[in-house]
């Protein structure tokens, strides 16, 4: 039998051995089940929708579940950030790069596309994130172009 959404969360919560509470599980099965990176009130929305979760408390979690390496922000450049699983294994390593539709505004992860991290800095810097974004149009926004 495939594990649920809800299944794979409760697992990647228990893993942290912190607190197992039906609001981080749900959070994180809305970011495994989500084809793209989501803002916090797309989440909110989709919590509030199937456990009354406020806004606070989904703000909370996500940063719990970022912090624990459940979870990463992306930074958008409309200033708002989005929120993607680290997936099954947990703590992946943010070190790839994101695709941003120019149409949309999705953001998803390029796994593959692996972002660099020795960065030679002049003395005395000391980088805190590498951020590479690609840019374009996504599948669904390129048929919709053409017939424009």
């Amino acid at each position: 039998m495939t594990p649920t959404f809800h299944d794979r969360a409760e697992s990647l919560v228990q893993r942290t051995g912190a607190r197992v509470t039906r609001q981080r599980i749900e959070v994180l099965a809305i970011l495994l089940s989500a084809r793209r990176a989501l803002t916090h009130h797309e989440v909110e929305d989709r919590a509030n929708r199937s456990l009354g979760i406020d806004r606070v408390t989904v703000y909370r979690v996500l940063e719990w579940l970022t912090a624990h390496e459940l979870a990463h922000k992306i930074a958008g450049e409309d200033r708002v950030w989005r929120f993607n699983a680290a997936g099954d294994e947990g703590g992946r390593s943010h070190a790839h790069a994101h695709f941003k539709c120019n149409d949309c505004g999705d953001v998803i992860c390029l796994d593959e596309v692996r972002a660099a991290r020795d960065i030679r800095l002049p003395s005395g810097y000391r980088s805190q994130a590498v951020e590479l974004t690609v840019k374009g149009l996504c599948a669904e926004c390129v048929p919709a172009r053409k017939h424009s």
